[in-house]
């Protein structure tokens, strides 16, 4: 009995010293070095560190509407950076539980990061949930494994490629505006009010359908749906400090999230093969599904797996049909408030586009539109911050920082800076991009809607694409303005989207 109780103790002495270690030592001593370097922030508490007063400040945050012609949402979405960087620096230090973060705004420091070749900066970890959502496809994966992806994916999104889709996208914004001529012409005064971010993400839901699943745009539909009922219950996690194996307790949450994580592999899954079984001479196909088989095959070695190409058909849909829903919707906003530049973009569509349906040719030329496009992503950008980690004992900028560290960038905070933008930061203005991205503020990277670097988003000329069609398409048929109804209220449910909706009230053009 003696010894048995003697081997208890030891146990019991043995966690409550790795307790005292990595939740009370370790995070005294890091706080300490980074003190010695200047840089400082909130005060680390046991076991949760700064959550809990994350949480605090983002609920504070999400209580508050703004002014629609308020475009400074970080008041709403990142209510800690707002407190915090006044009164610790741009640079400083917080606390994901016991793990050490820190958040780095300034715009030098971002580019050393985001255009590291060498793997010191990889992406920070992410919990199983997210990876249900997103698969760990190219988004997510690092190192050897992200070249490989990459060779695989990169030709299904070639400029040469995108163009032939056009017409795809023009024939799903049509059948979206059929339906609001319809609507209009049922009102006895032809205007009718709408609620456009729903109507968005059953467009962008439909376009990624058709150019990246061909044929299969019903079961691609049924993606989408369990995507957004898993995206939400995703976010909601997201700040939870869950016990070891508690990703495995059969709570209700969590069978709510493995049907619906089920739903989507098994309809993927359907599609993958189906295709795999009607190949012909030519290839798998013209859609981006297509695309990637005929890449993942380098004669008799399969590039990817199975549940690889699972994983990337995951990312597809959710970054190819999520984010540019979301911009779509915020265009709209930003349009409806700015009458003026409705007007300018609208003749600009109407100068090289008229009333036909837009093509490649017509859409190079969209040089206003491309504008309104870029200040929406810098003040309404999908992706409000980018989390990344060090894989080594490295120095960024002036301040060296351990291994294993957690980094933060908070993009919208660095998309309203006024040293980086100008006075009018917080206002919209798309002539700041006149001249390029590059030349819109004092430094040539600031903005960050796509991030920038080898990691740079590749479906960015895809979403670009597909905007400028739905906007041009809009900007023939219709004027519009926002509803008194419309409460802004931007919220971050992963990426950034009109918490209570967008309704606008659509006037169809006398042409």
């Amino acid at each position: 009995m003696g010894l048995v109780l003697g081997a208890v103790s030891v146990v019991v002495i043995s966690i409550l010293g790795r307790i005292l270690l990595r939740q009370i030592w370790r995070p005294y001593a890091i706080a300490k070095y980074f003190r010695k370097q200047g840089v400082i922030g909130p005060s680390y508490r046991f076991w949760s560190g700064s959550i809990e007063e994350i949480k605090r400040l983002k609920k504070a945050g999400s209580d508050l509407i703004l002014a629609n012609d308020c475009h400074d949402i970080t008041k709403r979405v990142l209510g800690h950076y707002r407190e915090w960087i006044p009164r610790y620096g741009e640079t400083f230090l917080f606390w994901v539980g016991s793990k050490p973060t820190i958040c780095v705004s300034d715009v030098q420091m971002v580019k050393q990061i985001l255009s590291d070749k060498f793997g010191f900066f990889p992406k920070m970890e992410v919990p199983p949930s997210v990876f249900s959502l997103f698969g760990k496809g190219l988004v997510l994966v690092e190192g050897e494994e992200w070249v490989r992806h990459r060779r695989v994916v990169n030709p299904a999104f070639a400029i040469d490629k995108l163009k032939l889709l056009t017409k795809t996208m023009a024939e799903c914004t049509k059948t979206m505006i059929d339906a609001w001529v319809y609507e209009t012409n049922r009102e006895g005064d032809g205007r009718k009010e709408i609620d456009v971010a729903a109507y968005f993400q059953e467009l962008t839901a439909d376009v990624i359908s058709h150019t990246a699943f061909g044929s299969s745009y019903k079961e691609g539909k049924e993606v989408f749906l369990a995507q957004r009922k898993l995206q939400f219950l995703v976010a909601e996690s997201l700040l939870n400090l869950n016990f070891p194996g508690s990703k495995y307790y059969p709570t209700k949450k969590n069978l709510q999230k493995w049907k619906l994580e089920g739903t989507i592999r098994n309809t993927l899954m359907s599609i993958i093969k189906s295709r795999l079984d009607s190949k012909n001479g030519s290839g798998f196909g013209n859609d981006l599904l297509g695309l990637m088989l005929d890449a993942s095959r380098e004669g008799d070695n399969e590039l990817l797996s199975m549940d690889e190409i699972v994983d990337e058909c995951k990312t597809f849909f959710f970054a190819g049909q999520e984010t540019t829903s979301h911009l779509l919707a915020w265009a709209m906003f930003l349009l409806s408030t700015n009458q003026d530049w409705q007007e300018r973009i609208r003749d600009e569509v109407m100068e090289y586009c008229g009333n036909e349906i837009p093509n490649p040719e017509m859409i190079s030329k969209l040089k206003l539109v491309t504008m309104v496009l870029l200040e929406t992503l810098r003040l309404y950008g999908p992706v409000v911050q980018i989390a990344r980690k060090t894989t080594k004992d490295v120095s960024l900028g002036s301040v060296n920082i351990q291994k294993d560290t957690g980094l933060l960038i908070p993009i919208a905070m660095i998309h309203r800076n006024k040293k980086l933008w100008g006075a009018d930061a917080d206002e919209f203005n798309p002539l700041r991009f006149e001249n390029g991205a590059s030349k819109a503020a004092t430094h040539p990277t600031a903005l960050l809607a796509f991030s920038i670097g080898p990691r740079v988003c590749i479906g960015q000329n895809f979403a670009m694409l597909e905007a400028k069609v739905v906007l041009a398409m809009i900007l023939q048929q219709f004027a519009f303005t926002l509803s008194p109804e419309y409460k802004h209220a931007p919220v971050d449910v992963i990426t950034l989207q009109p918490k209570f909706g967008l309704p606008i009230i659509l006037k169809p053009l006398l042409l």
